[in-house]
This record gives structure tokens, C-alpha cells and sequence, in this order.
């Protein structure tokens, strides 16, 4: 089949405008494979992607004996890449034409012998997708002209599947960060949960109550004064997903206080700000101290530990902000346990501190040690946020 320039150039308009409105790589590799046959007068054709985790050719499409019916392959086969002639033309990226496969050591057989292949890569920008390879029972059969044509073809596939896998990617990429926004909203929500719980809202304004009616009116104000701060602090912080640490002291130590109030002066604390970190500000993370601490205090209250005792500091680093809490205890002999609702506790907020890793690059490092001797019994929690000044 000889192919003139007129002819060549309406070909190839012709397979540009037939892959136009394809929108998926089986759609693309069949219709390329029909019109293989139909435009170009071959009698064979198969077409391959690359498997690159697995350095195989798949065969994906084609039209002729290993096509009895629309879209369904015959005993497809897969070959792996640099084998027979169509896995080296995959690994090496330059097309060939085989004017006698009985002479070619590479030619693999497949449904049946033929005499006569051609193939060529299909090829953009460095990026290899896979070949297109036709064979033919007559020797000699393919020209120069078939393989200047079907590189032409091959081209515009390549440039198709790209911009099929591109928009593939993209949509993807959009549909994840929007799992991670509902995510985010989700924990978000979860937090303001966990801080604004029945039990701490209403157990505060019992206490503060009680301030009234004994007619300790000016500590009846001052914790309201802390409580009505706090609530605007944590509704503050569903705007933003960070803090300053100059706020998030001032919330922790609100928070403490109203704690203290809850549990009739229970558990001591001390939070301590590093002499080289006072003249320093930084901005982290939000929501993330306060629920390490409600998981301290709620679990130690529960299973009525004494002589409890939090010695908080922060230092402020270059690039992060180290927050350590040294904290100590009496255990008594108790049957009451907590674990199952403080594990699930620590689980959000480990959830918490991986997804802020994945999804801000935070690399919110944490650590635990404990220490006991007989009924004394201490810890210490070092917990390094990024600071994102």
C-alpha cells in the first residue's frame, strides 16, 4: 500500500479526529486499533501499555484473529519487557520493521505465524506508554511509508493517553484534597466536641455557681470571666488551623484553672515559659496541647490518682516549638478502669497529629517516658510542633 502526501495528511486528521472525544484509555487503544486496519490495509493488529511496576507488556487492544468480538482479546498474552521484537522496540523506544520474522531470533508467536511485523513505540516527551505492533503472513509487506505513518498515529495516541492520565491525576488529586477538607471540618468538629463536653461546661458552671450562692462573687466572676474566654477561644479556633503560642498559653492556663475549679483543687501545675522563648512568639498548630491535656487529667481523675502534680514548659526553637510536661502522682489500689474510653481518647488524637503530619507536613513528633517507684509514680511527655512563623 503506497500512501501519498494528501492521502497521508487526511489519515492522520482522520485518527486525530476519531480520538478526539475518547475519554479513556480503552476507548482510545481500541479505536486506534480499528483504524489501524481499516485506514492503513493491515490485517493485524495489537496494542500494548506498559506495565512499568512489572516491566510487562499487556496486550490491550486489537482488531483481527485476536479479536473475535468488539473489545474482548483472545488469550491475551503479556511479554516482558526487552523480549521479542516488540518488548525491545518498548525497552529501546525506536520502531522497527521485520521483513522476515522467520530470520529474527526475538519474534514471538502468538496466535499464529506471520511473516511480516512492524512496530513502533508509543512515545511523548521521554515517556514510553507502549507499542503499536501488526504483523502481516506476507514477507516484506510493511514500507517505510506504514512506519512513517503509524510513528505519526503512535504520537497522537501518546499525546491522548497523557492527557487522559493528566486529567485522571488531576481529578484524583482534587477529589482527595476534598476528602482531606472533610476530614479536617470532621476533626475540627471532633475536637470542639471533646473540648466543649457536657461534663467540663456543665461541672464549671456548677462550681461557678456555687461561687454565687456562697456569695464568692468576686471568684464567681473571675471564673466566668476564664470560662466565657475560653469558649470564644475555641470557637475561634474552628477559623483557623493555627495559634499563637502566646494564645495557646493563655488558653491552656485558662483551661487548667477551670479544671482545678471542676475537680475542687485536685492536681497542681506550673507552666513555665524558657528564658530564651519570652521575648519570642511562635504559631502552631492549633487544638492540639489542649486535647493532649484533657487526655492527662480526664484519665488521672477517673482512676483517682493523688497528689497530682504538672510542671509545663515551653522553649521556642528555630523552626519548632518544644512543649515538655513533667507530671507525678500517687496510684491507689483501685477496680475502676478507664482504659477503653481513654484509649479511644488517645486514638482521635493520635489520628489528629498523623493527619496534620500528612496533610500540612507538620512533623508533630511525640514521646513518652514513665518512671515508677512503688506507689510514686511519674512521667514525662515531650511533644516537638512545627513552629510556623
Amino acid at each position: 500500500m503506497s500512501l501519498k502526501n494528501n492521502q497521508f495528511e487526511d489519515i492522520l486528521v482522520y485518527f486525530s479526529e476519531s480520538l478526539l472525544g475518547k475519554e479513556n484509555e480503552e476507548d482510545i487503544l481500541w479505536d486506534l486499533a480499528k483504524n489501524c486496519i481499516s485506514k492503513l490495509g493491515f490485517v493485524d493488529c495489537v496494542i500494548y501499555l506498559i506495565d512499568h511496576e512489572n516491566k510487562l507488556l499487556v496486550q490491550k487492544a486489537a482488531y483481527g484473529p485476536k479479536n473475535p468480538k468488539d473489545k474482548t482479546l483472545y488469550n491475551p498474552v503479556q511479554i516482558v519487557v526487552g523480549d521479542g521484537i516488540s518488548g525491545h522496540v518498548a525497552q529501546t523506544g525506536v520502531p522497527e520493521i521485520v521483513n522476515d520474522t522467520s530470520k529474527d531470533l526475538r519474534y514471538i508467536e502468538d496466535d499464529d505465524l506471520r511473516l511480516s511485523e512492524i512496530c513502533v513505540p508509543i512515545a511523548h516527551e521521554n515517556t514510553i506508554y507502549g507499542v503499536i505492533d501488526c504483523e502481516h503472513p506476507k514477507k516484506e509487506f510493511f514500507t517505510n511509508q506504514h512506519l512513517r505513518m503509524l510513528s505519526a498515529v503512535a504520537s497522537i495516541c501518546a499525546i491522548k493517553i497523557k492527557n487522559v492520565r493528566d486529567n485522571k491525576a488531576l481529578l484524583e488529586k482534587q477529589e482527595n484534597l476534598l476528602k482531606i477538607k472533610e476530614e479536617m471540618v470532621g476533626l475540627r468538629l471532633k475536637v470542639l466536641n471533646s473540648q466543649l463536653n457536657p461534663h467540663f461546661v456543665f461541672n464549671a458552671l456548677n462550681a461557678i455557681q456555687n461561687f454565687i450562692t456562697s456569695e464568692k462573687k468576686k471568684l464567681a466572676l473571675e471564673y466566668l470571666s476564664i470560662f466565657s474566654k475560653l469558649i470564644r477561644f475555641y470557637l475561634k479556633s474552628l477559623e483557623s488551623d493555627t495559634t499563637s503560642l502566646k494564645e495557646e498559653v493563655k488558653m491552656l492556663n485558662s483551661y487548667l484553672k477551670l479544671q482545678k475549679l471542676r475537680y475542687d483543687n485536685q492536681f497542681e501545675y506550673t507552666i513555665t515559659i524558657m528564658d530564651n522563648s519570652k521575648k519570642i512568639d511562635a504559631i502552631i498548630p492549633a487544638s492540639v496541647i489542649q486535647t493532649l491535656f484533657e487526655n492527662i487529667i480526664e484519665y488521672s481523675m477517673f482512676n483517682q490518682h493523688k497528689n497530682k502534680k504538672l510542671d509545663i514548659s515551653f522553649e521556642v526553637l528555630k523552626t519548632s516549638v518544644l512543649l515538655k510536661v513533667n507530671y507525678q502522682h500517687n496510684e491507689i489500689a483501685s477496680t475502676i478502669k478507664y482504659e477503653p474510653e481513654y484509649r479511644e481518647r488517645i486514638m482521635q488524637w493520635e489520628n489528629q497529629i498523623r493527619l496534620l503530619n500528612s496533610v500540612k507536613n507538620y512533623t508533630i513528633e511525640k514521646e513518652v517516658i514513665l518512671k515508677n517507684k512503688r506507689t510514686k509514680h511519674y512521667g514525662e511527655i515531650t511533644l516537638r510542633l512545627p513552629n510556623l512563623t
